[in-house]
């Protein structure tokens, strides 16, 4: 397998970056190939005893900023690290591209390049959560700010496959994201993807509510992209939030210091559990290739985690499992705008 890294992904860019491929590189044994300006990377690796991996460089010029507009990006710099490591994987040159950089950029460059999947309407950014353990991917969150019926139903198509084949889930239970369970609940949109997703041959259980999913009543939860991305953002602020208020109150008094210190490998454990680099990433699902998306503040461990989620991707024939999905489960829309299947 060979696994195309952003070099020059992360805010820490190329420490992180550079540091989790050696990982990956050292406990799974692919080909990693770092893609970004040769020069840093050399000097980055020099700093490592990297004798006998496999890893490779391949020089881009260019680096794409997170500050950079992804609509630019498409024609723009296309001597980057992006550009250059996805038509690596659109020319055959490699299995799967893994990013922590600019998300909006990645996703521009990587419809532009890998095109959509026949069939697909609109690709869609997923998170995956560790609830309890237990993977759970979430999509959209923040590609498509407006989605229809049809769009939302093929996420859940994608997101199914995903689950069933990288992340191990077995009649991946999908769900869509509503504020009651009640099937009269929900906007129109809501109702009509609802009315669709029990037409198809998904495992669909219905709506369910933010709070049962951390529940794990659902291994695919559906949602359009506005919402999701308010949704990953409060969930971030409020995680954030928590764990500096117990800080905070560990640190009160010496009776909530000895407490602390005697509760240290319970807190290890629960940082464990929802620590986002565990996962390291998720995927864009809907281009015709393997795209692994991180978060900018990536450390080494999250980096490696990515790679990881992309060696799945492709053991589990991601791409061909959406590609048979997606053509026996066709969502249309007629002439009135009205979908239909």
């Amino acid at each position: 397998m060979r696994i195309v890294v952003d070099a020059v992904g992360t805010d820490n860019r190329p420490t992180p970056d550079i540091q989790g491929a050696i990982l990956a590189a050292q406990e799974w044994k692919h080909t990693i190939i770092l893609v970004g300006p040769e020069a840093l990377i050399k000097q980055e690796l020099a700093k490592h005893n990297t004798q006998n991996l496999p890893i490779e460089i391949v020089n881009a010029d260019e680096v794409i900023e997170m500050t950079d507009k992804p609509a630019d990006m498409v024609r723009g710099k296309p001597n980057s690290s992006m550009h250059i490591g996805l038509n690596m994987v659109k020319d055959g040159l490699a299995d799967a591209f893994v990013s922590m950089g600019n998300t909006g950029a990645l996703h521009a460059i990587a419809m532009f390049s890998l095109r959509r999947i026949q069939g697909v309407k609109r690709p869609a950014i997923s998170i995956i959560y560790p609830i309890y353990g237990k993977p759970v991917i979430v999509l959209d969150i923040g590609a498509n700010t407006d989605s229809k019926p049809e769009w939302l139903v093929q996420f859940g198509i994608m997101g199914s496959a995903y689950a069933q084949q990288a992340l191990g889930a077995n009649k991946p239970k999908v769900a869509l994201m509503s504020n009651g369970e009640e099937d009269v609940k929900g906007t129109p949109v809501l109702q009509e993807t609802n009315a669709l997703f029990r037409e198809l041959p998904l495992n669909y259980i219905g709506y369910i509510e933010p709070a049962d999913m951390h529940h794990n009543v659902a291994d695919v939860v559906v949602v359009d992209g506005f919402i999701g991305n308010i949704m990953l953002k409060t969930f971030e602020a409020t995680t954030r939030y928590v764990v500096n208020i117990i800080r905070d109150q560990l640190k009160s008094s010496w009776q909530s210091k000895i407490g602390a210190l005697l509760s240290r490998p319970a807190f290890g454990r629960v940082r464990k559990l929802i620590d986002p680099a565990e996962i390291g990433g998720a995927p864009l699902l809907g281009v015709n290739g393997v795209v692994i998306v991180g978060h900018g503040n990536s450390d080494a461990k999250a980096v490696k985690n990515a790679i990881y989620q992309a060696q799945q991707a492709v053991l589990g024939n991601v791409i061909q499992t959406i590609k048979t999905d997606i053509a026996r489960m066709p969502i249309g829309t007629s002439t009135d705008g009205v979908s239909k299947k």
